[in-house]
């Protein structure tokens, strides 16, 4: 990787924490927070004789995720033990697939305009999460088990990235996708959204794997690329002065920008997988398969085609546009009521998203309905104010939730195109400008614009601006 020396290969393993209201193998409400260990049955404690139970609607949106990934979806699938012991595993194994996932051979295709790749995924499989340690600034650790048996849905890619920014672009990608199926919120921050890395270096033109190394504990797209640059930069070091690279398990210092070794990295048999034995086979029916097939959406990739085939739009506006289902949804609604799809994204990418980024809202606490901002476009295209003004009422209308007609009355930003009104004004401004009407006339057009300005203070920027380009012609010439 440095100066080309050696070559990154990078696996990620992507949790996503489902968004099913109970948990995956109890009753339990499944959502984030709650005070600690209130939110625990005998289930998810791993209380003795206490029997899971499968949560059908985690599996119908595992299912979900790995058919828009384009995986093969396994009729009949296999529930595992896998056993290690960790104080926030209550039973001392986890209950996760093995050898008979429930999805497989899937691919996400990256392409911008510096990355282009074609990222196999190896797998998706359910599994449930394990609780949450507290650690104690005196010493010492508490364990809050309330996320315990949360339905997890694993990701796991084949080794086929090369760079830390294919790793973020990836994660980001998988993002939108389970937000826009609405399985996940993607909350990094809060670990709704995990991801764990693997990488190992290699000589350009090998093809045999290095010992690889896994980070954990990256919450954000920022702390996968910086973790991923800095493991890379690590092992480069220590191939160069002859060392051997250990296969070890890290978690990432977000403060400190660097990578501690919490323990040595297992391989599949130190955790002695066997069938779990109080679950049968997770056999899918048709019903839940039809389920899955009528209700998955038009996915991103298929929405930003659309966009441009469908309203003109340029790849970097459908990109913006398309990030956020919610966002993609608005603007459509938009460019439907105005029939102008360039004025509707423009004023959705500039007016809306500038607000929703200084403020930190999101489109329902906008204050903004779709049908708002149209009605406020369609006044500009008819004259009524101009686009100046319509910036003024759109800040209007999200402080106050005024209609546009109220917030243009308010304001008293209603735009003067009656002909005797504006000529007038422009009789004052060209009375008042002897030295430049006569430099003007003498040849230095580029005064125009000086008229218009005048004119346009004068009217408090209630002029129509195309009725004061052709006054002025008229009378300057």
């Amino acid at each position: 990787m440095r100066d080309g020396k050696y070559e990154a290969v990078i696996g990620l393993e992507i949790h996503v924490q489902l968004l099913t209201a109970t948990k995956l193998f109890c009753a339990c409400p499944a959502e984030f927070g709650g005070e600690p260990n209130t939110r625990v049955c005998p289930v998810c404690l791993g209380l003795p004789g206490a029997l899971p139970v499968v949560n059908r609607e985690a599996v119908r949106m595992a299912v979900l995720l790995g058919t828009a990934l384009g995986c093969d979806v396994r009729r009949r699938s296999v529930f595992a033990r896998k056993n290690y012991f960790y104080p926030d595993c209550p039973r001392n194994y986890q209950i996760s697939m093995f050898d008979k996932p429930l999805c497989e051979n899937g691919v996400v295709e990256l392409d911008t305009d510096d990355i282009h790749s074609r990222i196999r995924i190896e797998r998706i499989h359910l599994e449930d999460d394990s609780g949450k340690l507290i650690h104690q600034r005196g010493g010492g650790s508490l364990v809050d088990f309330n996320r315990c048996g949360v339905p997890l849905a694993e990701i796991v890619t084949k080794p086929d990235l090369r760079t830390p920014a294919e790793a973020r672009l990836l994660v980001k990608q998988l993002r939108q996708l389970v937000r826009y199926l609405g399985i996940c919120d993607g909350n990094l921050e809060e670990g709704s959204m995990r991801c764990d890395v693997n990488v190992s270096l290699r000589k350009p033109g090998e093809s045999e794997l290095g010992t690889k190394t896994e980070i954990k504990n990256l919450n954000s797209f920022k702390a996968i690329e910086l973790g991923l640059e800095a493991e890379i930069a690590r092992q480069s070091a220590m191939l160069d002065a002859g060392k051997v690279i250990e296969q070890v398990t890290s978690l990432w210092d977000s403060q400190h920008r660097e990578s501690v070794v919490m323990r040595s990295k297992e391989e599949a048999h130190d955790y002695r997988y066997f069938r779990e034995p109080d679950l049968e086979d997770l056999v899918l029916d048709d019903e839940l398969l039809e389920n899955v097939r009528s209700l998955m959406p038009e996915l991103p990739g298929e929405r930003k085609k659309r966009f441009i085939d469908q309203y003109g739009l340029s790849d970097y506006e459908t990109v913006v546009l398309t990030a956020e289902m919610e966002l993609a949804d608005f603007y459509e609604e938009v460019a439907g009521l105005t029939g102008d799809p360039k004025a509707s994204s423009n004023w959705v990418m500039r007016e809306v998203m500038g607000e929703l980024n200084s403020t930190g809202r999101d489109l329902g606490n906008l204050g903004i309905s779709p049908q708002g901002l149209a009605e406020l476009i369609n006044q500009i295209a008819a004259g009524r104010i101009s686009g100046t003004a319509g910036k003024d009422v759109f800040g209007e209308m999200v402080r106050s939730g005024a209609n546009p007609g109220d917030a243009i009355a308010l304001l008293g930003l209603e735009q003067l195109s009656g002909d005797d009104e504006i000529a007038d004004m422009v009789e004052k401004v060209l009375e008042a400008s002897d030295g430049e009407v006569k430099r003007y006339r003498e040849g230095e057009k580029k005064l125009f614009g000086y008229f218009v300005g005048q004119v346009m203070k004068m009217s408090g920027g209630r002029a129509n601006p195309s009725k004061v380009n052709e006054i002025l012609k008229k009378l300057l010439l």
